[in-house]
């Protein structure tokens, strides 16, 4: 199955093109996501709601495959008004510490957990964001994720062994591997299938969505089905902007950054079984890892972050009480 066949029912809802319009006030909303991907359609579901309730007072952009910039270039260009919203994901470990929460491995075990944890933890997210001069307005998803090599199949963490993977631009993600035995490589998302492609990096590790929209079945050999982090994605605005735009354009937009939660949850969910169709029929070897022994190796970093971030502890104990809906 091509990739444009698997994706054609989950994004023909939302990735109509937004229309000219003399809106009042422009807001470009940039994100890393390639042509396909979940991030392309969740923000275009995002901006279709918006534009929908915002009529002439303002218009959302989209401009997605990093066209405003990697994701930490575009929170930058936040607070200058050079972009107006972004769709960080990894990257938030490294603007807060309280974000580390969610580079912990296994701590999320399904999208009504994320949920749960949103509701209870919300004001801490928001505080630390506000205290970087960021403010949430929703909760997407970049979603769980898997490890793609061309060395081996990763059935256990020591058949990670000198492998160069790629990670995102978090820290905790950087120890993760590292305490895995793996050689964690930091680079922008769009940089990974060129280093794929010239055998820089091994592999790297990432959702179904952005594996399949971003080709690298084409350049990995082996998938191996980790699911050893759940990444919330962040509908991010600069404070010192927001500040600066009319009421009703932020009710707008928050409410959309609620109302498209659910959407982005049920497109995800059906990614994840169309796209591994997709990167096996592309040829890769795929095999079920042993999440048993991933989650033995990650009790260091449990125990890492308990100690270097002010609060962790309480907040790994408050969402590993959340799991069973309790």
């Amino acid at each position: 199955m091509k990739l444009k066949t698997a994706l054609l029912g989950a994004v023909a809802a939302v990735s109509l093109p937004v229309s000219a319009s003399a809106a009042d006030l422009t807001l470009r909303f940039g994100h890393v996501g390639a042509p396909g991907s979940l991030f392309e359609a969740s923000v275009n579901a995002f901006a279709q709601c918006a534009n929908d309730k915002l009529g002439d007072a303002a218009e959302v952009q989209t401009f997605g495959a990093s066209q405003l910039g990697n994701d930490r270039e575009m929170l930058q260009k936040l607070k200058l008004g050079q972009v107006h919203l972004s769709l960080p994901s990894s990257v938030m470990s490294s603007i807060a510490p309280e974000f580390g929460i969610f580079e912990m491995p296994y701590i999320i075990r399904d999208r009504d957990h994320m949920k749960r944890v949103q509701a209870e933890l919300g004001d801490t997210f928001q505080e630390a964001a506000l205290s970087q001069g960021y403010r949430i307005i929703g909760y997407f998803e970049n979603g769980f994720r898997h490890i793609t090599n061309n060395v081996r199949p990763i059935n256990t963490p020591e058949d990670l062994a000198g492998v160069k993977l790629r990670t995102p631009n978090g820290a905790w993600r950087v120890k993760m591997f590292q305490e895995y035995g793996a050689n964690p490589t930091p680079m922008s998302f769009s940089e990974v299938f060129t280093a794929l492609q010239t055998k820089v990096i091994d592999g790297q590790e990432n959702p179904y969505a952005q594996i399949a929209s971003a080709k690298f079945q084409e350049v990995q050999s082996y998938l191996s089905i980790t699911g050893h982090v759940y990444t919330p994605a962040y509908v991010t605005v600069a404070e010192n902007q927001w500040k600066k735009w009319p009421e009703d354009v932020r009710a707008a937009l928050e409410a959309c950054g609620t109302e498209t939660q659910d959407t982005v949850y049920e497109i995800a969910a059906n990614l994840e079984t169309e796209l591994l169709g997709v990167i096996k029929d592309a040829g890769v070897a795929v095999n079920e890892a042993d999440k048993v022994a991933f989650v033995t190796a990650s009790s260091p970093i449990y125990d890492a972050f308990a100690a270097e971030v002010e609060g962790a502890s309480a907040m790994i104990d408050t969402v590993q009480s959340l799991a069973d809906g309790s």
